[in-house]
């Protein structure tokens, strides 16, 4: 059960059960952050939610494997469970310099300086939506390999992920 789920009388103040509850699940996120594709951010304390801000964990995060060495893209989710949004506001990696946000409005992608993460939501980056474009990388990495980068945000400390390289023509499933 989850905070969602468990019913509870309206306004009823948080019982120790609850407080229980959010710590183990916290524990869970933090131990499912560690598998490969995914990070975590700002869970020093275990008390970041409470405190008003940003709680954030990346998962999902692939790239598919570059045609050439001038490009390519990256896709992940940030889940946010803290009760502040935050914005996604660079990235850094040594596969490339020149790293930028993306968004796409219809068929119109556009450059931006930053990706919004809302409270208790989701940033999420997918082929056709949301990404990150490295451009002149300094390498082609191949399917099967991973490539480190760190997110940059307007609030929370710095998140590195490793992101696995996924044949050209990967998809994700959906969910």
């Amino acid at each position: 059960m989850n905070r969602r789920t468990t019913p509870r009388a309206p306004f009823a103040p948080a019982t120790r059960r609850t407080a229980l509850a959010a710590g183990l699940g916290l524990a869970a996120a933090l131990t499912l952050a560690g598998c490969g594709g995914s990070a975590s951010g700002n869970a020093k304390d275990g008390k970041d939610a409470k405190d008003g801000k940003p709680q954030l964990a990346v998962s999902g995060a692939y790239m598919p494997q570059p045609i050439t060495q001038q490009m390519a893209g990256a896709y992940f989710t940030v889940k946010n469970t803290g009760s502040a949004a935050d914005k996604l506001t660079s990235v850094t990696s040594d596969l490339s310099k020149d790293i930028t946000l993306h968004k796409t409005t219809g068929n119109k992608m556009e450059q931006v300086d930053s990706l919004p993460v809302p409270a208790n939501g989701e940033l999420k980056l997918s082929a056709g939506g949301n990404h990150l474009m490295f451009m002149d990388l300094s390498r082609k990495p191949a399917a099967g390999q991973t490539v480190t980068v760190e997110l940059h945000f307007a609030t929370a400390a710095p998140v590195k992920v490793e992101v696995p390289v996924k044949p050209a023509d990967y998809r994700p499933a959906a969910h």
